[in-house]
């Protein structure tokens, strides 16, 4: 089958939907939904969102001047809620209470967590870079808050309990995580050991 040259673009799909929260300099707290996110680091645990840096984006604002934000994972269930932050603005109206969430400070950044969504990491902002459009804001993970009911016997999250909500930018729907594939790193090395004994037998056949 042949190849198709696309028009010039970000390509972003799949990406997982996250909802950024900061409290603003009077103490409201501020949410936006992204896309535009990523793991960044294990050592310290580091998470990178960005943000239309071109618009006017109080939760970008608020995150800058207090230096802290929470990053919270909404679930399939949340998909109408997840979408409204992220359409409308937090000049115009209090978004979160427009949709009956509520917010509490974390222990150790001065930062929203929303309690509805099952799970929640305070970051304290370690780096930001403007890149085009975007704000790359990077965030340390200083706290995990997660419902119990998304977690494993070894408190690890399951994404089948957490049920995130994954953007499709190319079709511009939600989506819900499919079926497993495969095991990480156990398949890969699989078929290396395959390559490997096969190139041994070619050598000594």
């Amino acid at each position: 089958m042949g190849k198709k040259e696309l028009r010039l673009r970000a390509v972003v799909a799949p990406t997982e939907t996250v909802i950024v929260s900061a409290y603003d300099r009077d103490g409201k707290a501020d949410a936006c939904t992204l896309a535009f996110y990523m793991v960044s680091s294990h050592v310290p645990p580091c998470v990178t969102v960005a943000i239309n840096a071109t618009q006017r984006r109080k939760t970008l604002k608020s995150m800058l001047e207090s230096k802290a934000f929470v990053l919270g994972f909404p679930s399939v269930g949340q998909v109408r809620e997840a979408d409204y932050l992220g359409v409308e603005s937090g000049y115009k109206t209090d978004k979160l209470k427009n949709i009956g969430f509520t917010a509490i400070e974390g222990k150790t950044v001065h930062a929203p967590i929303i309690n509805e969504l099952p799970l929640s990491l305070e970051c304290e902002i370690v780096h930001t870079a403007t890149v085009g459009s975007h704000m790359q804001v990077t965030g340390e993970v200083k706290r995990i808050l997660a419902d119990e009911s998304i977690l494993n016997e070894k408190d690890r999250v399951v994404l089948e309990k957490l049920r995130p909500i994954i953007y499709d930018e190319e079709e511009g729907i939600y989506l819900s995580v499919g079926d497993k594939a495969a095991d990480a790193f156990k398949s890969g090395i699989e078929l290396k050991k395959t390559l490997e004994d096969t190139k041994n037998d070619n050598e000594h056949s």
